[in-house]
């Protein structure tokens, strides 16, 4: 080691050299964005698929296209839908940008920021909001931010308006609202900049579901059909001309759209199920209709045809459930991608150990919560490695299952905290491998057999069977 702590490590920029060990995968994932593939990308946990996602999506260009969804006067339970290009977007036209004062970034409120995804959580540098990953910490920003509210009230990773309140000078409480544009600007809209508002979004008969300005990288959990496809929300006055909404504006995007020229990645792909065939579709067709998928809701008369989703697919599943993947959308992937499989160790080479280095100086880079560590504490991490390569892989090398050795990391670094030491030691890493078993592990090491375990639950009426029992 050619180094006293992990703080001289030199952490590239490229998001692919962050990827250790899977240099064939890396090679291929290069050509995904170049090529237009898609990708299935199959292994265990913890080797490294979402970063290549991540990695994929950054090279891609910039959206061209913007999606709209029109009124349909003549039948409103059947919208248009508008594509257009960046320089057919008049601006001018649209009289709510000229509403609203605009503010610089530096003076939104801290929470404010966060919530409109121009700040880190974590670290609190400011970045563009369609950065999915912010790029001093390297942290997932949205990920830390949890769920917020858009505009329509509806769940999102990043809010583009934030709701607050200030008190006047008469007393009298007054609703702020702070909203991002699609360009990146901030601005502040009162209550009567809101009631314009809404009066011209009336008038212009248009709703944006996927604007210009906007993330390349879209991840989705597949845990119900709208998440993916899309969904009309249901009006309770089912859309009187009055009354109700309009069809138009409560018609939802699915992941599916909001991938329109960038990636979808879907982790887990095994566990989708029947979805996987709507998948399939929308991937052969490169567009796919949004309905609603409630049938007692009053969205489900409602129809958008031709709403596009040319996007490029990566797929995550783990070895032992390779089997559950539909064969037609694995075959489509196949036919028009790359299948590969994740290396799980890699050889205890001179180069491969610089490269464990790095990724541990990464981790504490991205945590920004623990101290840097001792070359005498990444020894003993390298240690733990090649003891997961030997014990789970039965080779002698590495390991690649790097979420373990992730936890371990952030767990001596807390030890560390706690001691108030400035740098993690392998006193730390020892301390911390006693807390860092499985819990089926630290049963093992506290109990002789299960009868004493199911003692630990039940008390003294726990008994071992006898012969008689069995």
């Amino acid at each position: 080691m050619n180094f006293e702590t992990t703080s001289e490590i030199i952490i590239p920029t490229d998001p692919f050299e962050k990827i250790i060990g899977q240099e064939d995968v890396i090679r291929i994932a290069r050509l995904v964005p170049k090529q237009r593939r898609h990708l299935l990308l199959v292994g265990p946990p913890g080797t490294g698929k979402s970063m290549i996602a991540q990695a994929i999506a950054s090279l891609l260009p910039k959206p061209r296209f913007e999606i709209a969804i029109l009124n349909n006067p003549e039948k409103p339970e059947r919208p248009f839908v508008q594509c257009l290009k960046a320089d057919e977007i008049n601006k001018k036209s649209d009289k709510t940008e000229e509403l609203g004062f605009k503010v610089s970034p530096k003076d939104v409120p801290i929470f404010v920021a966060e919530r409109l995804g121009i700040m880190c959580r974590r670290c609190g540098s400011s970045s563009d909001y369609t950065l999915f990953t912010c790029p001093g910490c390297g942290a997932d920003k949205s990920s830390r931010s949890g769920f917020f509210e858009d505009s329509q009230g509806l769940p999102t990773m990043q809010s583009e308006r934030v709701v607050t309140r200030r008190r006047l000078p008469t007393g009298i409480e007054e609703e702020l609202v702070y909203e991002r544009r699609p360009d990146g600007t901030i601005v502040i809209l009162n209550q009567n900049d809101l009631k314009k508002i809404s009066e011209l979004k009336k008038k212009s008969s248009k709703k944006i579901i996927v604007p210009l300005n906007r993330s390349t990288f879209i991840q989705a959990s597949g845990a119900s059909e709208t998440e993916l496809l899309g969904d009309v929300r249901h009006d309770p006055y089912g859309g009187h001309f009055q009354l109700g909404t309009p069809p138009y504006e409560r018609v939802v995007p699915g992941a599916v759209h909001e991938a329109h020229e960038g990636v979808l990645f879907l982790d887990e792909l095994s566990t989708l199920g029947a979805i996987q065939r709507y998948i399939l579709t929308a991937m052969q067709d490169k567009n796919f209709p949004i309905v609603g998928r409630n049938p007692t809701s009053s969205g489900a008369m409602v129809r958008v045809d031709g709403v596009p989703c040319d996007f490029l697919l990566v797929g995550a599943v783990n070895t032992n459930d390779i089997s559950t993947l539909l064969p037609a959308l694995r075959s489509r992937i196949r036919g028009d991608g790359y299948e590969v499989l994740m290396n799980s160790y890699m050889d205890e080479t001179e180069k491969n150990k610089s490269k464990f280095y790095q990724f541990v100086a990464q981790e504490i880079q991205k945590d920004q919560k623990i101290p840097h560590a001792t070359k005498e504490a990444v020894a003993e991490f390298l240690f733990q490695a090649k003891l997961i390569a030997k014990s789970v892989d039965n080779a002698k090398g590495i390991s690649l299952r790097l979420r373990n050795i992730s936890g371990l990391i952030k767990l001596a670094g807390d030890f560390a905290i706690s001691e108030n030491s400035s740098l993690i030691e392998k006193k730390h890493v020892n301390e911390a491998l006693k807390f860092s078993k499985s819990v089926e592990q630290q049963m093992s090491d506290k109990y002789s057999n299960w009868w004493d375990i199911n003692k630990a639950d039940y008390g003294a009426s726990a008994h071992r069977p006898g012969p008689e029992t069995g």
